[in-house]
């Protein structure tokens, strides 16, 4: 298990927004324009580096019992960091994301992490898995952010001096409001699985099965019936 294996399943394997179906609440929520799709993932990618880093940092002197409300402690510190930072020096993005960057906190991907990964291994990866899943996070971001907004309004702007905007073109405004956010989401992880299928096929591997939308692979409760099997074994 090495950094750069973990740095890079975060950019497709378990890239968190396409693969991992994880924070889907900020995605379709702040996904209407470039600019605010990279502000928001260079904002969790901020918080989930230092929670990560932090949280491996004190692993063996956490309680397991308390670990989740350590984990959260830790997770809005670092938001209160960033809500601060972003509205000082970025705030422009920060009025255009508002609430969600306190939301940061309850992120699944944050504390996820932190629960999966962190938690269990030394901070020089726990920093190679989060800038794999904060990278990740930020692409699909930027992504989403930009279909919308080049179909949905006719511009692509990162900031001020770099704008652009497409001539005599009748903006589609469906894809600006959610149920356009949630139709080019299903329309990306259909292209994504599509083509995991054709990478599969190709190697000669079993196509991996598309992530399940509920909560059965979270490691947070996968750590909790390990901890009553052991309890019970013993």
């Amino acid at each position: 298990m090495g950094f750069a294996k973990e740095l890079g399943k975060g950019l497709w394997d378990e890239i968190p927004v396409f693969r991992v179906v994880l924070g889907l609440c900020p995605t379709i929520a702040v996904t209407t324009s470039l600019m605010n799709g990279i502000g928001m993932g260079i904002a969790a990618t901020f918080v989930l580096i230092c929670s990560n880093l932090l949280v491996a940092s004190l692993r063996k002197a956490i309680p397991d019992k308390v670990r989740i409300p350590c984990f959260i402690v830790i997770a809005a510190t670092f938001t209160t960091v960033t809500d601060l930072v972003m509205n000082g020096f970025a705030h422009e993005v920060h009025k255009n994301l508002g609430i969600f960057i306190p939301l940061i906190v309850v992120n699944c991907i944050i504390l996820g992490r932190a629960e999966a990964f962190a938690a269990r291994h030394s901070p020089w990866l726990a920093l190679a898995d989060a800038l794999g899943m904060g990278i990740g996070f930020t692409i699909a971001l930027a992504v989403i952010g930009s279909i919308r907004e080049i179909i949905g309004n006719g511009t692509l702007t990162l900031w001020t001096p770099l704008s652009w905007q497409v001539s005599g073109y009748e903006p589609v405004l469906l894809l600006i409001l959610a149920p356009g956010g949630f139709i080019t989401l299903g329309l990306i992880l259909g292209l994504m699985n599509k083509i995991e299928e054709k990478i599969a096929v190709r190697s000669g591997k079993a196509c991996k099965a598309p992530a399940e939308f509920d909560c059965r692979h979270c490691m947070i409760c996968k750590w909790g019936d390990e901890d009553a099997e052991i309890k019970h074994s013993s």
